[in-house]
């Protein structure tokens, strides 16, 4: 099943910020910050190894979205946005190994400003806390692996420390939020221009459209090179780029995603009989067992940063969570962080 690694490593302060955008409001129509390409439109041919601004996804990822003020609105409690929370991605589908849910704050606790991150690194939780956030909500787990100290001379303990002193509470939507509609891999789906959209994995419980992954349809064939380069043209920039698999002049149709670590997925992807697989952190082994078993050549295999990935789902968490406080009458202003936490700071490739 589709596992992430415990990514929780304090950032180095000399990554690369998210590009960013103006502050929004309901009914304001967001551009893109760059003026780059819209959704689903050909990207330029790849080129660059060192991280830049760039691709439509960084443009849209840091919108600040605040209500329209209505009489009577107040800002709802911890308890409120865990309810709002648990409605949009139970934790009923988060798979058995994950650590999801509230790690700090207390349930009384009024929630002004909420940002939503990949990772809760130091850098992370620092950034939100300037911002005056009363509460970061993340995808990675910061306690997926147990710790035997919180002491603030270790690097999870500071981050504990960090949000507790500031009255930060700390929120986890992981496994939970790749499954539920609208979630990691439906986010990539939509991006990548897909239709016919159906669960790779359905969830034991749940709903039809819940599940790990998701495949569907081009509505135009491409070639492998173009639909890569629609891919990495809608991620984030990161060092690692986009890596690829298979005949840059094949012909696919049907395909696959996984938001995260997607590469025991591959039976799955198999009998959907997908042409491409889009995924992140594809080891050798698996990548190059699948690439052995393929059926005329496919599935061909697209690795992706799986930060930049993950990170696309957080302008449309952010919105959904949004309009379901706002609906229940709260007034909140809910944002996306601008910190690159992908790992990697440069790559080294042949003539470069």
């Amino acid at each position: 099943m589709h596992n992430d690694e415990d990514t929780t490593a304090p950032a180095s302060p000399d990554q690369d910020a998210v590009p960013t955008q103006a502050v929004v409001g309901p009914g304001d129509t967001e551009a893109t910050a760059d003026g780059g390409p819209a959704a689903g439109e050909p990207a330029a041919e790849p080129a660059a190894v060192e991280p830049e601004t760039g691709g439509v996804g960084a443009a849209d990822a840091s919108a600040v979205i605040a209500p329209t003020p209505q009489p009577g609105a107040t800002a709802p409690t911890l308890g409120d946005v865990l309810v709002a929370v648990e409605e949009l991605w139970p934790a009923s589908l988060a798979e058995d190994w994950d650590a999801v849910g509230l790690v700090t704050g207390r349930l009384e606790q009024p929630i002004r400003r909420v940002v939503f991150a990949v990772d809760p690194t130091l850098a992370v939780v620092r950034d939100a806390v300037e911002r005056g956030a009363d509460l970061l909500i993340t995808h990675h787990p910061l306690l997926l692996r147990g710790v035997k100290t919180v002491a603030a001379d270790q690097f999870k303990g500071e981050v504990i420390h960090e949000l507790i002193e500031n009255h930060c509470a700390l929120l986890t939507v992981h496994t939970n939020g790749d499954s539920a509609v609208g979630g990691v891999s439906d986010v990539l789906a939509d991006i990548f221009g897909l239709t016919n959209v159906t669960p790779l994995v359905k969830a034991p419980e749940g709903l039809p459209e819940e599940g790990i992954g998701r495949v569907g349809t081009l509505p135009s064939a491409l070639s492998l090179g173009d639909f890569a380069s629609r891919v990495f043209g809608a991620l984030p920039a990161v060092a690692g780029g986009v890596r690829v698999a298979g005949d840059r002049d094949g012909i696919v149709s049907t395909v696959a995603v996984c938001g995260g670590s997607g590469d025991s997925l591959f039976d799955a992807v198999c009998s959907a009989r997908a042409d491409v697989f889009v995924t992140a952190d594809l080891r050798h082994h698996p990548a190059s067992e699948a690439r052995e078993a393929a059926v005329e050549n496919r599935p061909y295999l697209i690795d992706i940063s799986h930060f930049a990935g993950e990170w696309l789902w957080l302008p449309a968490a952010a919105e959904g969570l949004y309009n379901v406080l706002v609906d229940q009458g709260f007034a909140v202003e809910i944002g996306v962080s601008s910190i690159n936490t992908d790992p990697w700071d440069f790559i080294l490739t042949p003539g470069h």
